[in-house]
């Protein structure tokens, strides 16, 4: 983890000379072209992030090509001709994986009116009260609330009511930044009516979330433990504020406890855990990993709605879906040479940002995916969870997560954002419109580093955000 340094003082040729003597000292610390290593694709245009990984081979790029056909090809009501991807719902939240990682990418809040949330969904549970809901909270992260399960599906196949309608509307705030420049920060208000099974349990907690980005998630997944706890400090031990905490999650595979790695909160182990229950909680899929359709017992209709059969997902299907989302390729870094870049990349470090978004790994060597397998990195995150402070909390708990602790987003690939998704909206809920907006919303274990750049010049921050862009 890099020191904090200050920044008082470093306007114009100051300013200038300090990012020089870095750059000739040696402590501006690597960022080369080539993000996600030899699986780093050139594609720089709407399908940047859609790319398999550059290094697989021949029979590599088959398994890529029919996992994406599983993937971006929508789900049909069962019975059907269309057997291999017939069992949609009997609730969902969307027919199809695209439809929430548009184009590979992030999906984007509902705007306001909207009646269909899409690319966003709605994580809800309950406190525990009794022994037999903390077992449950133990070995599920959380306690589902009792007529509406763990997320909210706003949608359902025929003769099927869903379960709620999701709308969100905003709030604002001002922040003023050192220099007496404005910014408005927004905050989505969440509405959830015209329930379809009763009312909710009084204490249900909600929790906004966004669907990220696919790119490197092989990568990631193939980042050994050791490295990742060795970056963890929950007692702050070294004194820079700065506590991540590894979240530990049930792994049905293992059926033991592993390091969460996936989701807003570190709450899955592997992408195959994650892709199963996305399957199931977003597209009601049925599979191995998770073998009943998600329907309380509130929900005659959708308990009694066809199947399309035992396991609707087979494990030949998930594992094209999973050798997919594994080998996405993460874009090529742009504007490397600039020097308002080079500028930006000093103050990442002198900041802190790369206290939490680590910049460089090396992956374990994998002998069942080469590709993935012993490449040099440069993700921005540490997949540790951090308080975030109250700013951003969900209150919602998720095994070791409190509502104020998140993952580490990956910053990989953030400045193409905009030309795949046609948007920047960033954190958990999306209302971040831009990476300043993230930026000011950062608080808790961030607070310094969020107070730091409220205090540079408006060129220090154009600098600062354009290193961001060219990730």
């Amino acid at each position: 983890m890099s020191a904090r340094l200050s920044t008082d003082g470093l306007n114009g040729w100051a300013w200038l000379g300090a990012v020089s003597a870095a750059l000739v000292s040696g402590s501006l610390l690597a960022n080369p072209a080539l993000p996600g290593g030899g699986t780093s694709t050139s594609k720089q245009d709407q399908n940047a992030f859609s790319m398999p990984a550059s290094n697989l081979g021949f029979e590599g790029r088959l398994e890529f090509s029919s996992g994406n056909s599983f993937f971006r090809n929508p789900w049909v009501v069962a019975p059907a001709t269309t057997i291999a991807r017939d069992g949609l719902g009997p609730l969902f939240n969307t027919n199809g994986c695209q439809n929430c990682h548009v184009k590979d990418g992030r999906g984007h809040v509902a705007e306001v009116g909207d009646d269909n949330a899409v690319s966003m969904l709605v994580r809800i549970s309950i406190p525990a009260s009794s022994d037999a809901q903390r077992e449950l909270e133990r070995l599920h992260g959380t306690v589902p609330e009792p007529n509406y399960g763990g997320q909210i599906q706003d949608q359902a196949i025929p003769d099927v009511a869903p379960e709620a309608r999701v709308r969100v509307s905003y709030s604002y705030q001002q922040v003023s930044l050192a220099d007496g420049s404005q910014r408005e920060l927004r905050r989505p208000e969440l509405v959830v009516d015209q329930l379809g099974y009763g009312p909710m349990h009084p204490d249900t907690l909600f929790s906004l979330r966004v669907a990220p980005a696919m790119i490197g998630l092989g990568l990631l997944e193939s980042i050994s433990e050791t490295d990742i706890l060795a970056l963890a400090d929950p007692q702050d031990s070294n004194n820079d504020g700065i506590r991540g905490i590894a979240n530990l999650v049930w792994d049905i595979q293992s059926q033991n406890f592993q390091l969460g790695r996936f989701g807003w909160k570190s709450g899955q182990p592997s992408l195959r855990q994650q892709n199963a229950a996305a399957f199931n909680g977003d597209i009601g899929i049925t599979s191995a990993w998770f073998a009943s359709d998600d329907c309380t017992a509130a929900q005659a209709d959708c308990l009694n709605a066809p199947s399309g059969g035992a396991a609707e997902v087979s494990e030949n299907i998930l594992d094209l879906v999973e050798f997919y989302t594994q080998h996405l390729a993460v874009p090529k870094r742009r504007n490397l040479d600039e020097p308002q870049v080079s500028e930006g990349d000093v103050l990442f470090s002198q900041l802190s940002c790369d206290s939490c978004h680590v910049r460089k790994f090396v992956t374990a060597k994998r002998e069942d995916r080469p590709a993935l397998s012993e490449q040099t990195i440069y993700p921005y995150t540490d997949l540790l969870l951090h308080d975030m402070g109250e700013g951003l909390s969900d209150g919602r708990p998720e095994y070791l997560a409190s509502g104020q602790h998140w993952r580490t987003p990956p910053l990989w690939g953030i400045g193409l954002q905009p030309v795949v998704n046609g948007h920047s909206e960033l954190l958990h809920d999306g209302r971040a419109r831009n990476v300043e907006e993230a930026i000011l919303w950062h608080g808790g274990e961030a607070q310094a580093s969020r107070d730091s750049y409220m205090a540079l010049s408006q060129a220090q921050r154009e600098a600062l955000l354009a290193f961001v862009h060219s990730l």
